[in-house]
């Protein structure tokens, strides 16, 4: 099994290729933007549990990162986990905030299905990682909230478009997860309390959310075609 995770060195991302690895893949591509020291740290786990590694550093949205993308050959699990985005409230953001945090967010996949998807074979997956501010108004989350929901959107129509060829395409949205990128939110000790006060009654963890990606990924969701599995411990349940 060939897999490629955007944003795999770190937290969530990091938890998936560990996943998969486990699982028996030959080869996991973990996508990162700058941080090396974390790339080699994760490339060092993964290769530790059997499987090559090939790191694919930088934007992925430039036409560099893409053709490294092609040049990986046939994917059998495409994981769009990389997101950024500028966490203010809607009336501070500029233009050049919404064309960041769109493209990586959203506007990625579809280029990364574009090189990927041609060389795919029945029964390969893509997987992108969504959230609830996708549904859901969370404070200083316009930007990124609004792109995970074009994520969504766009989810559903790769979905229909690849499900002829045997390519399944759907979404995990994951609750509050105490990873780095909450050290962006002013309000992250609100929002880490709100998180692990759901019906479970814990934070979500990083490996609950590779759980949904794996069974995604997994012939027992063979029916399972443009849909958003919510892993959030029921926290969107209640008012």
């Amino acid at each position: 099994m060939n897999v490629l995770v955007t944003g795999g060195t770190r937290g969530i991302g990091r938890a998936i290729a560990i996943r998969f690895a486990r699982a028996g893949a030959d080869r996991v591509a973990l996508g990162y933007m700058r941080n090396d020291r974390a790339a080699q740290e994760a490339a060092t786990e993964v290769r530790a549990l059997g499987a090559e590694v090939t790191l694919v550093r930088g934007n992925i949205t430039s036409s560099r990162v893409l053709e490294e993308v092609r040049d990986l050959g046939r994917l059998d699990v495409l994981v769009h986990n990389a997101a950024t985005g500028v966490i203010r409230p809607a009336l501070e953001t500029e233009d050049k905030h919404w064309d960041w945090t769109m493209n990586a967010n959203a506007r990625a996949l579809l280029q990364l299905a574009r090189v990927a998807a041609p060389q795919m074979e029945p029964g390969a997956s893509i997987v992108a990682i969504s959230s609830l501010g996708a549904q859901r108004v969370l404070e200083n989350y316009t930007l990124v909230g609004t792109s995970k929901a074009a994520l969504e959107s766009l989810v559903r129509y790769l979905a229909v478009e690849l499900a002829p060829r045997g390519i399944r395409v759907n979404a995990v949205s994951g609750g509050v997860v105490d990873t780095g990128a909450l050290e962006h939110f002013p309000n992250r000790e609100e929002m880490l309390a709100a998180g692990a006060a759901n019906p479970v009654g814990r934070l979500v963890a990083p490996d609950d959310i590779a759980g949904a990606v794996a069974f995604l990924c997994s012939p027992d969701a063979a029916m399972v075609c443009g849909q958003t599995i919510v892993v959030d411990g029921g926290f969107s349940l209640t008012a």
